[in-house]
């Protein structure tokens, strides 16, 4: 089997307003206009290496805060492949029966969402390992996340590659790969997530007893607070019993960056939606996701603190 170090860079939408945006199949969270990877050796060091640029088609014009981020402007994706044919050269390089080994959740995400607006096959891709979860259970064990750049001082990594670039990234994070115990990590990867998952999990609200969580993600790499929030896959879950899209109601504040929302499937019934944003130690924001079945308990709290969030916030209004 082939162990694969993935980092992928990507454009997006200049609003979640913009024409193309909406009038996409998908809301499509980031178009793919670089994939760098490396693969592992034997003795799980870094080996080959691949790097592509990709031309896009649906968001064209650079976004600020992406162009100041990664350094690429409309000329240089101008030279680039199409995203069929970056995919046709990734899959040579990685052959059949490969693992990818990524830093966080967010490559995995994009990754499907192209392919998907694209038509192509995916099939081969679907094998992958959250590096950031086998970092955390074999050093600290803690349930935050911590940035590339953190696990790199940890094991006094020398950062001798472009960061923000999708080989430079995928060459680091294969370092750290091989910092690790892999194999066992990789075993144990299932229970370890789990745990990770659950330790992660929100705690309690006022002594409300939370029935087990539906669903869990982690949305991270946007460059601000609004950013994330302009992106419909977080505040605009789709039912995890089905996938339909959901109805939310209004957002209501926890304090410390903690919000929650009923959202309801015609089919399904209610969720309750809990967020955590977190700015992370590269200046990037982060968000937790959790998704539950929301009992008459859980329906009555969010419509206790509702109300109280409506009576104090009636002269200004309430944004997330």
């Amino acid at each position: 089997m082939e162990y694969i170090v993935l980092d992928l860079e990507w454009n997006q939408a200049m609003s979640a307003k913009s024409s193309i945006y909406n009038k996409l199949p998908i809301h499509l969270r980031g178009e793919i206009i670089q994939i760098g990877a490396v693969k592992l050796n034997a003795d799980m060091t870094p080996g080959e290496e691949f790097h592509i640029d990709i031309r896009p088609v649906y968001f064209r014009r650079m976004h600020h805060k992406v162009k100041k981020l990664t350094g690429f402007d409309a000329e240089r994706l101008k030279n680039g492949v199409s995203f069929p044919d970056a995919m046709a050269a990734f899959r040579a390089f990685c052959g059949d029966g490969c693992t990818f080994l990524t830093w966080g959740y967010d490559d995995k995400g994009i990754m499907e969402q192209n392919i998907i607006i694209h038509d192509l096959d995916w099939d081969w891709i679907n094998t992958w390992i959250n590096l950031q979860i086998i970092y955390n259970f074999q050093t600290e064990g803690d349930k935050n996340q911590k940035a590339l750049s953190t696990a790199m001082e940890h094991f006094e990594i020398e950062q001798t590659r472009i960061a923000h670039d999708a080989l430079g990234d995928a060459y680091n994070t294969a370092l750290v790969a091989s910092r690790l115990d892999l194999e066992k990590g990789i075993r144990q990867y299932d229970s370890s997530s789990r745990v990770l998952t659950l330790s992660a999990a929100e705690p309690s609200p006022d002594g409300i007893i939370m029935p087990t969580p539906l669903q869990h993600m982690t949305f991270t790499g946007y460059a601000t607070k609004s950013d994330a929030l302009a992106d419909d896959l977080i505040p605009k879950p789709v039912c995890p019993d089905c996938g339909a899209e959901t109805a939310a109601t209004r957002w209501v504040s926890q304090g410390d960056r903690r919000y929650m929302s009923l959202v309801s499937c015609g089919e399904h019934g209610s969720f309750l939606v809990r967020l955590k944003f977190k700015k992370n130690d590269d200046e990037t924001w982060s968000v937790n996701r959790i998704i539950y079945r929301a009992n008459q308990k859980l329906k009555d709290y969010y419509k206790e603190k509702s109300s109280a969030v409506r009576k104090r916030s009636r002269r200004k209004g309430f944004k997330i």
